[in-house]
């Protein structure tokens, strides 16, 4: 037998490829993984398989980056906050109409108007949407297609392409800049998903309709209806919204005004809109088959504020402010549209009236005196107070200063029916006692002093120095006689008169608007438009209520901003007023203003020339409108106030001359149409009361003048004709001429020659006053007249009359 084990059964076959198990032996040091006890490593990839990467490098790139961009999405979604609008987005005009609502202004170096999207017509809208965003209701905030779309167009030569959505394209617009920066785009990316969030699709579109740019400096689609059509935003019809639409894509290059050699492409892009309209199922086929192009109005050159519009704009953001409706800072901001009062055809013919009867008759080439002439005009209407018309000078780029608005110039005897209507109101009596009515008579000698005058003496002279006697104050209006109403000025008070002057309509400021004898005289610098509210007060039968310049004001086209409440009250009686009308009737049909008798229509006005020919007034009025006109006198290189001698040719340029002609032809052109009405007065007691002649009272002991410069003229532009003795009239003159005297109703004249001093004695109270070469003559009998000599005013004498 055999020592070895016999097996008990058949031994079980090995699985191919599978080698016994070799008996466990002690661990080898260095491990049980080969020789080192390290894991056999994997072939390494050769060839081209080492720049392919493997699945697990992809999938993990995937994820890694997936993660990353949603924690720099969270990120920038955080971190990037919507901006407040950039200052361009936000500057607007000041938009300024005509009374009728045709567009008079615009102010500010943006033309934006920005507009309710209710304001914008529905096809504009939708021209809109079919050039820019046709999926803009149903989109989101972006539009991932359409940024690849535009880049592969970029790309591939096609023409760059934005690929923005319409909130994009707002965002860049409103909040951010134009640049084309990586910044920019991010920025606008974030803030376009903030504000989908935020801000309806109307917000959006309305705020992109009001932000993009048009050309011809049109920003906004209110601003481009008016720049290309001349109509507002809401009358836009779909052709001409279209082609609105198209401008977008290229709005200087598709102005076929400025660009004809491109209007086929802007057609083509035009055509491209309202396609796009029909198919968006906006626009019938039926009405875009019949649609034509529409060429767009010719481009007007911007010309700011020239001619009266600047002017205009001006008195109306001072009126605005005066009256605290607006700030500066809020008309600085922009986006009010402003209506005012003025109404274009009475505006025109204005400025046809004044280049009528007085710039078409200047020759600044051959006279230098017709490069002074400036002229000044309003026209309010009295029982509303509005502002009508206004004329503030030839040209604002080329004559800034608005005449219709300055107080520099004295306004001459215009003033004078201020100090009869003040006698009437306040029941003035004259130094004799009699009430003082349109048939009282006054001394209208030339350089009579005034009688009952603490201040000093004043004696102004007539204009030419004419003597008239016994007057009446008809007839002294008539011919604007300075003594008499230097005179009235003082039986009624000078502080009466002043204040009656504020309460018709000057205000409290007006320079020199002082309560002394001068007052009557018009020394005060009054403004045109502030006289046409004190007149237009007269012809509205004493009841005064403040010029108003602006019928109603928005922001934004939509916040009505509320304006100030007219108030009027009666500020002088109704027979104060209209016998006022009734004297200055008689200077239209009789006295210095015949000129504007061809106006065809019942009129009553007064002329005014102020010191040294410097300026000449027309004020008058028909019961349905107050004008005021001015002619002044200023040197375009040093802005200093000049006589008019000479000009357009005249010797003498007073109101009667240019200023009436121009009132009575702006007068007949603005009122034609409008049947002609007579005044409607109720008259003081006893106005036609024929009355005679009385004698001057003999006044007693003189004032006390001391501290006076008699021959000077004393402060408060009062003016020292010599010290008047027991209140008897003087009048001294020099280079021998003769003196005329008045008291008591006689009168004493008396000459000298060869330069001798002639002593005159006369009895019953008369006096004789005889200068020769300049010395004194000095009479001793019913009172002394010493030294007497011709005054003057502050600022170089009285104005004169006409």
């Amino acid at each position: 037998m055999s020592d070895e084990p016999q097996p008990q059964s058949q031994p079980q076959q090995p699985n191919q490829g599978w080698a016994p198990r070799q008996p466990q032996a002690a661990e080898a040091p260095g491990g049980k993984n080969g020789q080192d006890g390290k894991k056999p490593k994997r072939p390494k990839r050769t060839g081209w398989r080492r720049i392919i990467p493997t699945w697990r490098m992809v999938l993990g790139t995937f994820v890694v980056g997936i993660l990353l961009l949603i924690g720099l999405f969270f990120l920038g979604y955080s971190l990037v906050k919507i901006p407040p609008a950039n200052a361009l987005a936000t500057k607007q005009s000041n938009v300024y109409l005509y009374a009728d609502g045709s567009q008079l202004a615009r102010d500010g170096e943006v033309n934006r108007e920005n507009v309710t999207l209710a304001q914008v017509s529905l096809a504009a809208q939708r021209a809109v949407l079919a050039a820019e965003d046709r999926d803009f209701y149903t989109e989101s905030a972006i539009d991932p297609k359409a940024m690849v779309r535009a880049a592969w167009n970029t790309a591939t030569g096609k023409g760059a392409q934005s690929g923005s959505t319409i909130t994009q394209q707002y965002v860049k617009n409103y909040y951010l800049a134009q640049e084309q920066t990586v910044t920019r785009k991010v920025k606008e990316f974030f803030i376009s998903i903030k504000l989908d969030r935020t801000e309806s699709k109307d917000q959006i579109l309305e705020g992109y309709l009001n932000t993009s740019y048009f050309g011809r400096n049109a920003y906004g689609i209110q601003a481009a209806a008016q720049a290309y059509y001349g109509e507002d935003a809401t009358d836009l019809s779909a052709d001409k919204g279209a082609y609105l639409a198209a401008l977008l894509n290229a709005p200087s290059e598709y102005d076929v005004v400025a660009h004809p050699e491109n209007k086929a492409a802007a057609e083509a892009r035009w055509n491209y809109v309202l396609d796009g309209m029909v198919k968006k199922g906006w626009l019938k086929e039926s009405e875009r088959a019949g649609m034509k192009f529409p060429m767009p109005k010719e481009a007007t050159v911007s010309t700011g504020m020239s001619g009266q519009r600047g002017y205009i704009v001006n008195a109306i953001n001072d009126y605005l402010r005066d009256n605290k409706i607006l700030t500066s800072e809020e008309l600085d901001a922009g986006g009010y549209r402003i209506t005012t009062t003025l109404q274009k055809s009475r505006q025109d013919a204005f400025v046809e009236a004044v280049n009528d009867k007085l710039m078409d008759k200047l020759d600044k080439k051959n006279r230098k005196v017709d490069t002074y002439v400036r002229a000044g005009g309003a026209a309010v209407d009295p029982k509303t107070g509005q502002v009508v018309a206004m004329y503030g000078g030839i040209d604002y780029v080329k004559q800034y200063t608005n005449n219709a608005t300055r107080q520099d110039f004295q306004v001459g005897s215009t003033f004078k029916p201020f100090v009869f209507t003040s006698a009437v109101e306040n029941d003035s009596t004259t130094q004799s006692g009699q009430t003082i009515t349109p048939n009282t008579y006054y001394d209208g000698t030339n350089r009579r002093p005034v009688q009952g005058w603490s201040g000093g003496s004043y004696a102004p002279a007539n204009e030419d120095d004419v003597s008239y006697g016994e007057i009446t104050v008809r007839t002294a209006t008539d011919k604007s006689v300075n003594s008499v109403y230097a005179q009235m000025a003082v039986d009624v008070g000078p502080d009466k008169v002043k204040q009656t002057a504020v309460d018709l309509g000057l205000p409290t400021d007006t320079p020199e608007l002082n309560a002394y004898p001068s007052i009557a005289l018009g020394v005060a610098r009054a403004s045109v438009l502030d006289m046409a509210e004190a007149y237009a007060t007269l012809a509205n039968h004493g009841r005064h209520g403040t010029y108003t310049m602006v019928k109603s004001l928005t922001k934004d086209g939509k916040d009505v901003i509320d304006l100030p409440e007219r108030k009027t009250s009666q500020v002088v009686s109704r027979e104060a007023a209209d016998t006022t009308t009734s004297v200055l009737q008689s200077v239209v049909e009789n006295g210095t203003a015949t000129a504007a008798q061809a106006a065809g229509r019942p009129a009553a006005g007064k002329t005014g020339t102020a010191e040294e020919d410097q300026a000449a007034w027309f004020a008058g009025y028909t019961p349905d409108l107050a004008t005021v006109v001015a002619v002044m006198g200023q040197d375009p290189t040093t802005a200093a106030h000049k006589s008019l001698y000479g000009a357009m040719g005249l010797q003498r340029v007073n109101g009667g001359g240019a200023p009436a002609e121009i009132w009575a032809e702006f007068t007949k052109t603005a009122l034609k149409g409008k049947p002609a009405t007579d005044f409607d007065l109720e008259l003081q007691e006893g106005a036609d009361v024929v009355q005679a002649p009385t004698q001057q009272p003999t006044f007693g002991p003189p004032e006390d003048t001391e501290g006076q410069d008699n021959g000077g003229t004393t402060d408060g532009g009062q003016d020292t004709g010599g010290t008047t003795d027991g209140g008897t009239t003087g009048d001294t003159t020099t280079g021998g001429t003769t003196g005329d005297t008045t008291t008591g109703g006689t009168t004493g004249d008396t000459t000298t020659t060869g330069g001798t001093t002639g002593d005159t004695t006369t009895t019953g109270g008369t006096t004789g006053d005889t200068t020769t070469g300049g010395t004194t003559g000095d009479t001793t009998d019913g009172g002394t007249i010493t030294g007497t000599t011709a005054g003057t005013t502050a600022g170089g004498g009285p104005p004169t009359s006409q």
